[in-house]
């Protein structure tokens, strides 16, 4: 397992590699998936998605990363939107480019995760968070995690996250995110189950 010293905070010349595995980590994942229907199409559109994530974060110091790249996540430091401008303004004319201007399901899912996150109090919110093919199973993706609880814990900040695959919900639960709420995308979409931790 990658010892926490291993990590660090992500800098503008790691949005390429970052951005890249994240867009491997979500591929299949059921929800986004769902936005980015055409599998043949689906990195490429998600590199540019999380692309503009990454640079609206760097600056805040919520992404983080191994020294490879092989797990990176984003957090959204307390009382910060999630994508700030000037970054805000260009995501839906990214998200039109990306979807050839049928942005429905995008505005769905943009729409019910921030119906979903509480307003208060405060907290860390995990954005995102995707590990390399190539490296899943080595318990990397939930060092990178453990780590940067440890850091929000020093902080005594609470922590939200939405959980779009099913199957990672026992891994949050075991670093202590209870089930907070859930809801549930149309036209035969997944249920996507939204979680909090205490702070500590």
């Amino acid at each position: 397992m990658m010892a926490p010293m291993d990590a660090r905070r992500a800098v503008s010349a790691d949005i390429p590699s970052a951005a890249a595995t994240l867009a491997g980590g979500f591929h299949d994942d059921p929800s986004w998936s769902w936005v980015f229907v055409d599998p043949k199409a689906r990195r490429a559109q998600m590199l540019g998605l999380w692309t503009l994530f990454l640079e609206g974060s760097i600056e805040a110091g919520g992404v983080w990363m191994t020294p490879g790249a092989e797990a990176v996540t984003l957090w959204i430091p307390p009382g910060r939107p999630e994508l700030a401008e000037p970054h805000a303004e260009r995501m839906w004319p990214l998200f039109d480019e990306l979807l050839a201007g049928d942005v429905s399901r995008a505005t769905v899912v943009m729409e019910q995760f921030s119906s979903a996150r509480p307003d208060a109090p405060d907290h860390w919110y995990l954005s995102l968070f995707g590990t390399r093919a190539d490296c899943r199973g080595q318990g990397i993706g939930m060092g990178l995690l453990r780590h940067n609880l440890a850091v929000i814990d020093e902080a005594g900040e609470p922590a939200y996250l939405e959980s779009t695959n099913a199957t990672n919900l026992e891994r949050y639960r075991s670093v202590g995110f209870v089930d907070h709420g859930e809801f549930t995308l149309p036209d035969g979409g997944p249920v996507v189950t939204t979680m909090w931790r205490d702070a500590r």
